[in-house]
């Protein structure tokens, strides 16, 4: 009973990614393509829906949990935020042009001699029209514009690469969950064919007991066996709907064992690797968004620095303005004239500010170490990611080995339990012998299952910590050619 049938692989993962890369239009694999992609629309807020009557892809899963999941939302929120402070300090090279009207009145009392004025003094009434143009044009500053637009692009990268992680995220959690539904199927097919060979075994018994050639305790025996049979049966199907429960779950839909999936049964197993274990730490080292992230942290704490430093330069600016003033005044004592004459101002201004208490050596200072801290946050990201490719390498290659072993397994356990029920039939072996070939074969059965299941999980997981989940590149693993030698 040779069980070989594969599940969907991860190279269906990278196949499919223009379709499930659903929560940004295109293929955004990059923290500037996810960044661009981000400014221009806006993440659509979907209810997530599952029809029990139509089986899923996982490509098609992890579109609807990258619609429905809020994690999606807020990072794809999050990243146009990033794009639109770097608009801000973008436009602070541009003039800054002003329309100011101004509309005033008012009453003064001036002093006057009194051979002129009686009271000694006269009063001035006067009204004021003034529509002006204003403005003002930094035209220096030392640097700091720059060095601010340097830290708003890398906060954009930032988030470009913190968008990606969270759709990585998303992703692996679902395609976990598929995988353990799959595993769950599969482990309650074993059960089944387990509980077939059981009644298989307790039916050759009573034979026997008809026939003289057993005993009743034999019998029991057998029935004993099928029970369990049943019982893990029962257990099984009780897990199965439990992962349907936890796949649901994972793509954001209400809770509920209504599911199905497209397992795809004939596609063949993850049994080689793509790339050595060189290339799969530089790969991560390369692409993994959070790495992408960190070290677009340390630029934009570099761009900090420069920005404090800037702070001790000098500050030119441009002021000027341009009005059509109109004014109306009477006195009570002679009388004034009224006028409407354009009336315009210009100045440079410069700005070096000399002594300030010390905040700015503060705002260097604290500047320089932020960027010290990201660097040791990069250092420390870059040794765990490769501690954890190199964790999934060697569990992967593990799950090779234990799959090909449990293929063994399963084929001398079924061979082991046909002859052994054969030669009980003939009355050369007792029924002991056929219960323990039919235990070995039932574990060999799920030992089977445990063994694909954790190699498809491994290919996932070696995609995840490479960071190539949900991108165009070549996956990590490949399927055995026909015809060539296991390894």
């Amino acid at each position: 009973m040779k069980n070989r049938r594969g599940f969907l692989i991860p190279l269906t993962l990278a196949a499919c990614v223009t379709e499930a890369w659903s929560q940004c239009a295109g293929n955004a694999s990059t923290p500037r393509e996810a960044a661009d992609c981000t400014a221009r629309g806006t993440p659509e807020a979907r209810t997530a829906t599952i029809e029990p009557s139509r089986a899923y892809s996982l490509a098609e899963l992890i579109d609807v949990a990258e619609h429905s999941d809020p994690r999606t939302r807020v990072a794809w929120e999050r990243a146009k935020q990033k794009a639109d402070q770097l608009g801000i300090e973008r436009s602070a090279y541009y003039p800054i042009l002003a329309g100011v009207a101004t509309f005033a009145g008012q009453r003064i009392i001036e002093p006057f001699p009194k051979p002129l004025a009686p009271l000694g003094y006269i009063t001035v009434e006067a009204g004021l029209l003034q529509p002006e143009i204003t403005l003002q044009y930094l035209l220096f500053d030392s640097g700091k514009r720059k060095a601010r637009v340097d830290a708003a692009t890398a906060g954009t990268l930032a988030a470009g690469a913190n968008f990606i992680q969270v759709n990585q995220d998303v992703a692996f959690q679902v395609a976990s969950a598929y995988y353990k539904l799959l595993t769950a199927q599969e482990r309650l097919q074993a059960t089944k064919d387990t509980l077939k060979t059981a009644q298989t075994t307790q039916d050759a018994a009573e034979a026997q007991l008809r026939n003289g050639r057993s005993t009743l305790p034999d019998v029991l025996n057998a029935r004993a066996e099928t029970s369990q049979a049943v019982f893990d049966e029962e257990s099984a199907d009780g897990d199965d709907r439990i992962s349907r429960v936890g796949l649901r779950n994972a793509i954001g839909v209400e809770p509920s064992p209504d599911i199905t999936i497209d397992a795809q049964k004939s596609e063949p197993l993850p049994q080689l690797l793509a790339l050595s274990i060189e290339e799969l730490v530089e790969r991560a080292l390369a692409d993994r968004p959070d790495l992408l992230a960190q070290a677009a942290e340390i630029r934009a704490a570099d761009s900090a620095i420069r920005e404090a430093k800037a702070e001790y330069g000098p500050r030119m600016s441009f002021l000027g303005s341009a009005a059509q003033t109109s004014i109306w005044p009477t006195a009570s004592y002679g009388q004034l004239g009224s006028a409407s004459k354009p009336t315009w101002s210009a100045a440079f201004d410069i700005e070096w500010r000399i002594f300030d208490g010390g905040s700015r050596r503060h705002e260097l200072t604290a500047a320089e170490s932020r960027h010290r801290e990201a660097q040791d946050e990069l250092t420390d990201k870059r040794d765990r990611a490769t501690r954890e490719v190199w964790s999934s390498y060697i569990a992967f290659r593990t799950a090779i080995r234990k799959e090909q072993a449990a293929v063994a397994l399963l084929e001398s356990a079924n061979a082991s339990y046909s002859a052994s029920l054969d030669a009980y039939k003939y009355g050369v072996k007792n029924l002991v012998d056929v219960v323990t070939a039919e235990k070995q074969l039932a574990l060999a059965r799920l030992s089977g299952v445990s063994a694909r299941s954790e190699l498809f999980l491994q290919a996932v997981n070696l995609e995840f910590v490479t960071g190539n989940l949900l991108r165009n590149r070549p996956p990590a693993t490949k399927p055995q050619p026909p015809g060539a030698p296991k390894k």
